[in-house]
């Protein structure tokens, strides 16, 4: 069950800096467009990574 619990902390991990990624991408929008976009591109990138994890869960349980 120790895999499950890190797999759980990993997915928990990687929600918490889409978010943060995705509200900075959202306040520099208006003000420096080319930080919003790397932070949109960042939050892509943690989305793919949180899908791959929520295919790991499903296929564990």
């Amino acid at each position: 069950m120790s895999r499950i619990n890190q797999l759980n902390r990993y997915k928990k991990h990687l929600e918490d800096r889409y978010y943060k990624l995705v509200e900075r991408s959202n306040d520099y929008k208006y003000v420096d467009e080319a930080k919003s976009d790397m932070a949109s591109y960042k939050a892509m990138k943690i989305l793919e990574k949180i899908n791959r994890v929520n295919y790991l869960d499903n296929s564990l349980v």
